[in-house]
């Protein structure tokens, strides 16, 4: 065994220690008793010119090229071709008025091209592709360019963006750049070549040495989980202090560059900040995942984890739910996974139980070793991380204790807490939404989340803490007493597991609670041996075997006890996926419960229809 990777596996994180205040009013203060250092650094930009330096022949990046080979450059490569579009870029007129936007998915143009505006002062917004592929009338991506006026407009490869880009031509006076995938350039566009065409590293620096801590690095939007999306401000201090943080409590990261495989958008926090910043910050390689959790993309994921050994995994719940499956039976690819692996991470939503407990079997069967699966908690607008599970958690779901520098306010909420947060990580407000800006604080200028936590144990804060689901996804049954959404979504996957690849939980003003249960193709075709591979969800839908595991899972969840708030006594199985056109599913793979119910309101009266609808499965009086 590798000496310096058991050594780092013993003790990959520092203990975690923390502060608690009780205040009269209810509310606790709950901090951590590390210091966050000051000597993080100014711009996010500090990071390349370091290792340009230092290790300049290490590979930044690699993505797969048209022939299917990886392309890789460096950091000497890439701080060589930054100062190049940098220099460019001091030409267009652009600030935080007239932003870079681009529409693209991962790709070393994008990061290139994100980096070197950043290396400038001048911020950059991620696109969600969805925005522009996916919409019919692009009225989100309208509301973006609205609220931002790019002054440059990037797209790759520009004709898949066309329709998007005409939609929007009235809105700016852009420039657009056509990425070097394009085929068919559009008119006034510009090869992204040519804005390489030349460089001036002198005035690039003059730019760089003005950023200060508070310039705006990047906009994200939100991800519209919850009310309109909004732009939000990332500044270089957000950026760097959540990365400092994490240097703290992640003394691993200090022995080994990372090696990641990851297909996380950068048009959100996890993969575009969390991540990539990530890899930045400590000189690792980041090779840019094709494949996704869908049923189509899986399978490249599963072929690039043949050839990428990550040392550290990062990604949600779905693609682990779709991922296991693979590792369990495919032994070169488990070898692979788990080979050099330190730990796996999961967010955006909890991991089901049965998703945790194979992976720990399958990397001590695999290597020998406990894996440590861990988590961690925050929003786009926190940069993103504000706790951080840097120990062993005792159960699934535990999104660990504040990071250093960062507060949580709990405040008592019906029968929940309510947390907000505070620290040099948080936004100030949103981009050019005054009102909105001032709703999200409270009158002592912790943001106001929206989501609501629960202590592992009350007496002891150092064990962390669980997510108690959205304050705003909650809701009462007709007879009062309130329903957890996040927890009880999570009872039920675990109860119908391994059928349900998620669950939208039922009931607001009802008697009773329902669960519109999303497949797992792979999982109901198991259950069904006799049926062919291709067997199609309308016809899995029907099957006995699916619906009598479904039923036998509703009875096992009640049997726990707890009241009519803790179990579901109907269900019905979905053919139809979630729809990520619709909103339903995030480019991230977690679910929208709220856009679902509105989107499948039909589904939710056949739940509680007065005459029985045959598709729905019931508990036996």
């Amino acid at each position: 065994m590798n000496t310096t990777r058991a050594a780092l596996h013993n003790k990959p994180f520092i203990d975690p220690r923390v502060s608690l205040e009780r205040r009269s009013d209810g509310s606790i203060l709950l901090g951590s008793e590390i210091p966050l250092g000051d000597d993080y650094a100014r711009c996010v930009g500090e990071w390349l010119e370091h290792w340009a330096r230092r290790d300049p022949e290490r590979v930044w990046l690699a993505q797969r090229d048209a022939d299917d080979k990886w392309q890789r450059i460096t950091y000497g490569e890439a701080h060589r071709r930054v100062m190049a579009i940098a220099t460019w870029l001091l030409t267009q007129g652009l600030s935080a008025e007239r932003p870079v936007m681009i529409l693209s998915d991962n790709s070393i143009e994008h990061a290139l091209l994100m980096v070197a505006a950043m290396h400038i002062g001048v911020p950059s917004c991620s696109v969600s592709p969805g925005n522009s592929l996916m919409s019919k009338d692009h009225a989100k991506l309208r509301g973006n360019i609205e609220l931002l006026r790019p002054g440059v407009i990037y797209a790759d490869p520009i004709e898949k963006f066309r329709p998007a880009l005409e939609a929007v031509a009235d809105l700016h006076d852009a420039q657009l750049v056509a990425g070097s995938q394009s085929s068919e350039p559009m008119a006034c566009s510009v090869a992204f070549a040519d804005i390489e065409a030349r460089s001036d590293e002198a005035a690039v620096m003059v730019a760089f040495h003005a950023i200060t801590p508070d310039t705006i690095a990047k906009f994200l939007f939100t991800s519209g989980s919850v009310g309109v999306p909004k732009a939000v401000p990332n500044t270089h201090r957000m950026l760097c202090s959540n990365q400092k943080a994490k240097e703290q409590v992640w003394p691993m990261l200090a022995e080994e560059p990372p090696m990641l495989l990851d297909w996380l958008p950068w048009s959100h926090t996890f993969g575009g900040n969390h991540n990539f910043n990530l890899i930045l910050r400590w000189g690792g390689s980041l090779y840019l995942d094709d494949g996704k959790p869908t049923p189509a993309l899986i399978e490249k994921t599963a072929r690039n984890l043949k050839e990428v050994s990550p040392t550290l995994y990062f990604s949600v719940p779905r693609a682990y739910d779709m991922l296991v499956p693979l590792l369990r039976e495919d032994d070169t690819l488990r070898e692979g996974f788990f080979s050099r692996l330190k730990l796996v991470f999961y967010a955006a939503a909890a991991l089901p139980h049965h998703l945790w407990t194979a992976l720990e079997e399958m990397a001590r069967a695999t290597t020998g070793q406990d894996i440590m699966v861990v988590s961690s908690w925050g929003s786009t607008e926190t940069a993103p991380i504000c706790t951080d599970c840097h120990f062993n958690a005792t159960r699934s779901g535990v999104i660990g204790v504040p990071i250093p520098g960062t507060t949580l306010k709990l405040v008592p909420c019906a029968d929940k807490l309510e947390v907000r947060v505070k620290g040099p990580n948080i936004f100030a407000g949103y981009w050019k939404q005054p009102e909105l800006s001032a709703k999200a604080f409270d009158d002592e200028g912790y943001y106001m989340i929206g989501d609501a936590v629960e202590f592992v144990d009350p007496e002891r804060p150092e064990l962390g803490l669980l997510f108690d689901g959205r304050v705003g996804e909650d809701f009462k049954l007709l007879t009062g007493t309130w329903v957890h959404v996040g927890s009880l979504r999570m009872a039920g996957l675990e109860a119908i597991a391994p059928v349900g690849q998620d669950i939208v939980v039922t009931g607001h003003d009802r008697d009773e609670i329902g669960f519109l249960i999303f497949p797992h193709p792979e999982e109901w075709r198991r259950l069904c041996p006799d049926l062919p591979a291709d067997t199609p969800l309308e016809t899995l839908v029907e099957r006995p075997e699916i619906i009598e595991h479904v039923r036998e899972g509703l009875a096992a969840l009640k049997a726990k006890g707890g009241g009519s708030s803790t179990y579901a006594t109907r269900a019905l199985l979905m053919s139809e996926p979630p729809s990520a056109e619709a909103g339903e599913i995030t480019d991230k793979g977690y679910i929208n419960q709220r856009m679902v119910l509105n989107r499948r309101a039909e589904l939710v009266e056949a739940l509680y229809a007065e005459t029985p609808d045959p598709r729905v499965i019931t508990l036996p009086q």
